[in-house]
């Protein structure tokens, strides 16, 4: 079973917009300064991060009309989560808060002449026309003194309607972004007030007095670029590849018995590292890394508030030298892997705050880096605004960040066959997909990866 999607990107249509507006909360809403924590602020989250949802035509609501309804319940949302409608500004040592001005989200309301069907039976990234589903409004995009929140609604020809938002990271993870859009949903089908109402405390997350970095992170390491490694922007191919029930079985295959019990996260993760380092084609004794973002809500005591909808997860990072990493059977990459996630504890998070304090809020490091996000979980395909969940919800593509190229998230996914899986979109220059492509096929059909021919790729230093 091939598990590589080519996209409908052939697909062209054409979506008229009307002028993008602002929705003010519903009712009036406190006009006063709110402090992102140190974990909220630090450079690498200081990006647009952009998010789709796409909805069939539902018989019940057919005679609705998904933009007015949207609209009213965004801005009675807004009510609750009112810091969405204010602007980020920055104080001393960089610091980032919110000033509840109540001026608005972004708002744009379109149409597309294409159906719901015209986009294949498989909706998975990258997505045709995503500039024009989600439009970027000039002015819109800064972190700072701009809409925290940019939302547009398309209908679609067949009565369906795509609904794609791009979020100021600093203000959410994935989690609370969910938990905002659930509340639309919410309001959508006739609450008055969200099933989990908001928690700011975000102060939970704060650097400690004094500050105290106590925990390693490499995540964090200046990695100066002498090679020129950071992925170049031109020449980019975007492709999604799917692992179903039987290629995840394909790739236990090479697992190591005392580590049958890894998570598919962690298979994952090794299978697609190893792969994109031998595709990238990096000296050999040059240092790699793998960062994976791990959600540490339930890692405090007591656990973060229900409702808190800031940023509350780490970057734990697994490093090595290209050489090991491809030359060595893939337990040593899954073993690498499952020690970085096991690092994030209470103290961890502490530390990292610590360090953004300390360090002047750097950014992660990129140069030979590679990010995973598993949202399998998050729940954007669950969000509802009245016409049932969605028929796919949740990254608009791959390769997002200050850096495109190095993240990739792990998406819920059911194929037409009606087997659920994970898609994954991968974002690599076209050289490194070719090798990309023939490597992972080759573990798929139980070749042995160290017998592999382009394992010649990598080698020793003399």
């Amino acid at each position: 079973m091939d598990p590589i999607k080519q996209s409908s990107s052939e697909l062209v249509f054409t979506v008229r917009r009307h002028k993008a507006e602002l929705i003010a909360p519903a009712k009036p809403t406190p006009r006063e300064t709110k402090f992102l924590s140190d974990i909220d602020d630090q450079e690498g989250l200081r990006f647009q991060i952009p998010v789709i949802n796409f909805y069939r035509n539902d018989s019940h609501s057919s005679n609705h009309d998904p933009v007015k309804v949207i609209k009213k319940a965004i801005a009675e949302t807004l009510v609750f989560y009112y810091p969405f409608a204010g602007r980020l500004r920055e104080g001393n040592g960089r610091k980032l808060m919110v000033d509840c001005t109540g001026e608005g989200v972004m708002f744009v309301e379109a149409d597309a002449d294409v159906t719901l069907e015209e986009f294949g039976d498989e909706l998975q990234p990258p997505f045709p026309c995503l500039e024009e589903l989600l439009y970027d409004v000039p002015g819109s995009a800064g972190v700072l003194n701009c809409p925290l929140l940019l939302i547009q609604v398309t209908r679609l020809r067949c009565g369906g309607f795509i609904f794609a938002l791009r979020l100021n990271h600093t203000m959410s993870d994935a989690a609370g972004l969910v938990q905002f859009m659930t509340a639309v949903g919410e309001m959508a089908r006739g609450a008055s007030v969200p099933s989990t109402l908001p928690v700011w405390c975000r102060e939970l997350l704060n650097a400690r007095n004094p500050p105290q970095v106590t925990c390693t992170h490499h995540e964090y390491d200046e990695v100066p670029d002498t090679k020129g490694t950071i992925i170049p922007l031109d020449d980019m191919v975007h492709k999604s590849f799917f692992f179903g029930p039987s290629e995840v079985s394909a790739l236990r295959r090479f697992v190591p018995p005392h580590l049958r019990k890894c998570s598919t996260f962690e298979l994952l993760t090794s299978v697609l590292w190893r792969c994109r380092t031998i595709s990238l084609k990096p000296d050999s004794e040059e240092e790699v890394r793998v960062l994976c973002i791990v959600n540490a809500r339930s890692k405090f005591n007591p656990p973060l508030p229900n409702g808190f909808y800031g940023n509350a997860f780490a970057f734990p990072v697994a490093v090595t030298t290209a050489a090991k990493l491809c030359n060595n059977p893939l337990g040593y990459a899954l073993e690498l892997v499952k020690k970085a996630k096991s690092d994030v504890t209470e103290e961890y998070m502490k530390s990292v705050a610590d360090l953004m304090v300390t360090k002047g809020r750097p950014h992660f490091t990129v140069v030979r880096t590679y990010l995973v996000s598993d949202v399998t979980r998050a729940g954007f395909g669950e969000v509802d605004f009245g016409w049932g969940k969605a028929v796919y919800g949740g990254p608009a593509k791959g390769g997002v960040g200050a850096i495109p190229g190095v993240a990739s998230f792990y998406i819920p996914f059911r194929n037409k066959n009606g087997e659920n899986g994970i898609v994954v979109p991968i974002c690599l220059p076209a050289f490194a997909m070719e090798i990309f492509l023939k490597e992972l096929d080759g573990m798929l059909k139980g070749d042995d990866p160290l017998v592999s021919t382009n394992y010649a790729i990598i080698k020793p230093a003399l």
